[in-house]
């Protein structure tokens, strides 16, 4: 079995979008959303806000990854 076959199977992918959106909202409002209301908002900040939701989507995927590889062995 490919990573990518694990990363895209359905199941794991609608898995692995909840955690990023919910934790990504979760540290985006905590570390982001201020800057932004308040109209200060540079190309770093939704560099940022970005990564902010594509590290727990990335996490998640090692995590599904990792115990995929485990159930093979």
């Amino acid at each position: 079995m490919t990573w990518y076959s694990v990363v895209f199977d359905r199941a794991n992918l609608k898995r692995t979008l909840t955690i990023a959106f919910v934790v990504g909202t979760t540290f985006f409002a905590m570390n982001q959303l201020s800057v932004i209301v308040n109209g200060h908002a540079g190309a770093l900040v939704w560099v940022k806000a970005a990564v902010t939701f594509l590290t727990p989507f990335t996490v998640s995927n090692l995590g599904v990854l990792s115990a995929t590889r485990k159930s093979q062995r």
